[in-house]
């Protein structure tokens, strides 16, 4: 007997928790062996609590390897990368990202927090320089201080927190949504890198004013796999490539030791930046993939 409709709106294991159509919470389970839900997505459940399946999805952001998929959050409009000017971050990670969220059609904002510690904060900004003259939106903020500067970013979305361990998604989502109470702990200094908080994901209701949307906090990520999408995926995934797709003297082109390749002649005259190419090459080398 169906209960009815709900959101995903926690995610632990093979445990959900499900906000129903009437503002209940719920503990919901899947059917089968398979767990293939994940924070955002809307389903339908029984009574009892479990999940007999989900509703067409807008949108799926999630990582791969070639062994299996670990979903992030579904009917997500909006990517927002966290970084920082401590710890250090991966700029390759941030490529596999934005490649993800172009595939599913989301817009993606670069927040860049802990601004207040000034020393790292030039070498921060070097490092996001080849996003930003792509035309991605960069928010620098201190969310310990004051957050209020992504507000604007967020009115009417449905955003997902993405980033490695120790950008301050956890703090960041304290300052945005009262009385969400996240634990956060102190970087491992020794180790410059950030130390688990967040153990599954959950989406928390933003205050209708001045706002309103939901936020998807989610764990750290130290990889960001793209085994599922094509090489002409990932190709298309990459903005600044687009415009030259097909243009290469060989239409099977991997832009490489090929002559005449318009992405590697773009490269060399500064409109494609070397790191964002090199990024490309590590990402399409692991996939086999073509459509």
């Amino acid at each position: 007997m169906l209960s009815g409709q709900g959101v995903i709106t926690a995610a632990y294991g093979r445990h959900y928790e499900i906000e129903c159509a009437d503002g209940r919470l719920i503990q919901g389970f899947p059917k089968g062996k398979k767990s293939p839900f994940a924070v955002g997505d809307q389903v339908e459940v029984t009574a009892d609590g479990q999940i007999t399946s989900h509703l067409p999805r807008k949108s799926l952001l999630y990582r791969s390897d070639a062994y299996r998929q670990k979903l992030i959050a579904a009917n997500t409009t909006q990517l927002l990368l966290v970084v920082a000017t401590e710890p250090s971050f991966s700029d390759a990670l941030l490529s596999r990202a934005l490649v993800a969220a172009e595939h599913e059609g989301l817009r993606t904002v670069i927040v860049l927090n802990k601004s207040d510690l000034t020393a790292a904060l030039p070498a921060t900004q070097d490092l996001l320089a080849p996003f930003v003259a792509l035309g991605y939106p960069v928010v620098t903020l201190a969310a310990t201080q004051d957050a209020s500067l992504l507000l604007p970013w967020l009115a009417g979305e449905v955003s997902v927190l993405v980033g490695q361990s120790g950008m301050g998604k956890s703090t960041l989502t304290n300052a945005l949504v009262p009385n969400a109470a996240i634990a956060t702990r102190e970087i491992s200094t020794a180790l410059d890198s950030g130390k688990h908080t967040t153990t599954y994901a959950r989406m928390h209701h933003l205050p209708p004013v001045p706002t309103g949307g939901e936020l998807i906090d989610c764990p750290g990520l130290q990889a960001f796999g793209l085994a599922h999408l094509s090489v002409q995926e990932i190709e298309y995934g990459f903005v600044e490539f687009r415009h030259l797709i097909g243009t290469c003297r060989f239409r099977d082109c991997h832009h490489m030791a090929e002559p005449d390749c318009a992405i590697k002649h773009a490269v060399a005259t500064g409109d494609i930046h070397p790191r964002r190419f090199a990024h490309y090459h590590q990402i399409a080398s692991e996939t086999t993939r073509s459509v």
